[in-house]
């Protein structure tokens, strides 16, 4: 087998139709396009949503929900991650650097700490928010739980 002998299995490949090239071609005269309206028209192209004239689906349904602009997306991590990369890695402070080398988050995370979990070591800890039960089980072995 070499480059030049190689083929596409039998039947695995077609020509293209060749539109608008005469009446023999049998794709000749309107060019598959069918007769009159927009969509024989050159320089047609059919609107998201459209639906030939009826009414479309996103206007049938009523508008309902909220978002809001200003709300801020956390990557959670417990407590008891944080005893575990401490342990791992010797550690007494953890910042979001440290989390994000550790493969917890990605460098354009928000990071907030949650207190599921045990922690036994004194570790002092950065992120960008922290829940009140995170706090207590951090200061409760005398670290300290710093908001950025």
């Amino acid at each position: 087998m070499n480059l030049n002998n190689l083929t596409p299995a039998k039947g695995s490949t077609h020509h293209d139709k060749r539109i608008g090239r005469g009446q023999g071609s049998g794709h000749g005269g309107t060019s598959t396009r069918g007769h009159k309206g927009a969509q024989s028209r050159s320089g047609y192209s059919r609107k998201a949503g459209f639906e030939g004239g009826q009414m479309p689906l996103q206007r049938r349904l009523p508008k309902y929900g909220f978002k809001n602009r200003f709300r801020k997306e956390y990557k959670a991590i417990n407590v008891d991650v944080l005893q575990l990369l401490a342990e791992k890695n010797g550690l007494s402070t953890i910042d979001i650097q440290t989390l994000i080398d550790a493969g917890f988050a990605s460098k354009n995370d928000n990071i907030k700490i949650l207190g599921n979990g045990t922690l036994s070591i004194k570790i002092d800890v950065k992120a960008h928010a922290f829940s009140k039960k995170a706090v207590e089980a951090i200061e409760a072995q005398n670290g300290t739980a710093v908001k950025l």
